[in-house]
């Protein structure tokens, strides 16, 4: 499963596969919370959503898009809160969470780290064997995650694993 965290929407994409094998497009959608309730409702709401998505995909593993800063402060504390959730609800699960970062995401799915939304789309579209590009964007965006999941997943963790334990040496 690919999350791209978001308060408003939030993508969510699930695909099935293994490396070496292209990937399988299972579903693909958006779970939304209403702009003027109170964050924590929010949150609480985008849980609720999440939590139907694990329950009827089961997924074995998610993939979260980092959270980056943007210029926006309250943008990015809504984004990060939502990736907390997200993290929450598959780690509740006992998944192996892993959170890629936007270049690596772009990287993965087109071969360039600093590709548009547009190449993404396309590319996504064209990995999965789909007619068009899932709309809205923070659906096909997720489905990049999913596929990068599948494609890095397991090396992602490897390597923050070694990142880590170089650190605690020091």
């Amino acid at each position: 499963m690919g999350i791209d965290p978001g308060l408003t929407r939030c993508g969510v994409g699930v695909v099935e596969g293994t490396v070496g094998r292209p990937p399988r497009l299972v579903a693909v959608g958006v779970v939304r919370t209403p702009v003027g309730e109170d964050v924590a409702l929010r949150l609480l709401a985008l849980e609720r959503g999440l939590v139907e998505w694990f329950d009827e995909y089961q997924p074995e593993a998610v993939g979260i898009e980092r959270v980056f800063a943007q210029h926006n402060l309250a943008s990015v504390m809504d984004t990060a809160q939502a990736s907390g959730v997200a993290a929450l609800t598959g780690a509740r699960r006992g998944l192996r969470v892993t959170f890629h970062t936007p270049s690596e995401v772009k990287a993965a799915v087109t071969g360039s780290g600093s590709a548009d939304k547009a190449q993404v789309a396309a590319m996504v579209t064209r990995i999965l064997g789909l007619d068009a590009a899932p709309k809205p964007a923070d659906a096909a965006d997720a489905l990049a995650i999913a596929v990068t999941q599948v494609w890095r997943g397991a090396a992602t963790n490897r390597y923050a694993a070694a990142v880590a334990a170089a650190k605690g040496k020091r």
